[in-house]
């Protein structure tokens, strides 16, 4: 889904449908854009190139749609459980959950789903997950609403200050949102090479352990 689009044909009220999608209904919400939509929003209401959105409104509409989205995602996967997680065949949302039941089983609950709100892919599907895996509701409400307002007003307002400090920035709009993209997905790059050292840690530890056991019983 195009941001742009949306943005020029519902203003503020596509942003809280589209980041409420987003933020937790899994299927769809997979591939919809959520900081490529927030930025942009946040660069339109100081004036930018195209519609001239309300900056108020804009706040409003992404931290509403970004905490209801995330109670409805968490909702589900607590009615649905792990069966209605293991029904996509799409390898890449099977693989979004298993790195969102890791993250949650290595932080715990409050820093993983602050946490994840920041990471592409991975807060959509940690929110149904949290859910499937019974984190507890008051924990889950308090930490995916401190995490889904910090991430919505914090997009909207940095594009709204580039906006405001930068003449013509719309101009550099595409490379600015592969910029955003870019470093939102460090977090998961940074697990990922967290858990190939693990694994080869695990290795190692695993031939040495053998290699002991070979000289041991060598020597009875």
């Amino acid at each position: 889904m195009n941001s742009a689009a949306v943005l020029s044909a519902f203003g503020a009220l596509g942003v809280l449908v589209v980041i409420f999608a987003e933020s937790g209904l899994i299927v769809v919400g997979f591939f919809l854009p959520g900081d490529t939509l927030l930025f942009p929003a946040g660069l339109l209401c100081s004036g930018g190139h195209g519609p001239h959105l309300q900056l108020g409104q804009v706040l409003v509409c992404a931290a509403v749609g970004a905490v209801t989205g995330a109670q409805a995602g968490y909702e589900i996967g607590r009615r649905g459980g792990r069966a209605l997680l293991a029904r996509s065949s799409n390898r890449q949302l099977k693989r979004g959950i298993t790195r969102a039941e890791e993250v949650l089983a290595r932080y715990g609950y409050g820093k993983a789903i602050v946490l994840g709100r920041f990471v592409p892919m991975l807060r959509t599907v940690l929110n149904p997950v949290a859910g499937a895996l019974e984190v507890p509701a008051r924990t889950f409400l308090l930490w995916q609403a401190i995490g889904g307002v910090a991430w919505s007003q914090g997009l909207v307002l940095a594009g709204y200050a580039l906006g405001a400090s930068v003449p013509h920035v719309d101009h550099y709009l595409l490379p600015l949102v592969g910029l955003i993209v870019s470093v939102s997905l460090l977090p998961l790059v940074g697990e990922v090479a967290h858990g190939r050292r693990a694994r080869a840690a695990a290795r190692n530890t695993a031939a040495a352990a053998d290699a002991r056991e070979e000289r041991t019983g060598g020597r009875q």
